[in-house]
């Protein structure tokens, strides 16, 4: 009985508690804050980021590809250090501009194509008499 009232009294506890970090658009406006909006491409990227921040954020998908970033207006500050943080290293991984492993592989096998075929040449020695 008594620990039915605990695991109740901590339900209620928790659901007044606000969420921090990613969260849905309805948990966010929910705590009656102004909201602002970024476009952003990687949002998993993003997401590293803002963790380290401690910023109270969430996406909504527009399109395939493109998500919009909402976020509280009074961490403004916070979100601006996040956001360039989050350019910075958007920048870094299309300047690296490696090639994927399947087209590694298939460049590879062109070179090799292109190279003449090397076949060894076996020929038997001769065998000396006197031993």
């Amino acid at each position: 009985m008594l620990g039915a009232i605990a695991r109740k009294i901590g339900k209620h506890h928790r659901a007044k508690q606000t969420p921090h970090g990613r969260q849905t658009v309805r948990q966010l406006m929910g705590h009656g804050a102004a909201t602002n909006s970024i476009e952003v491409e990687a949002p998993a990227l993003f997401d590293r980021v803002a963790r380290k921040w401690n910023v109270d954020y969430a996406f909504y998908q527009v399109a395939p590809d493109k998500h919009l970033l909402f976020f509280k207006a009074g961490q403004a500050d916070a979100i601006t250090a996040c956001f360039s943080e989050y350019s910075k290293r958007l920048l870094k991984r299309t300047k690296s501009t490696k090639a994927p492993i399947r087209q590694q592989l298939k460049e590879a096998a062109a070179e090799l194509a292109r190279q003449p075929s090397r076949q060894k040449e076996r020929a038997k020695e001769a065998v000396h008499e006197d031993r």
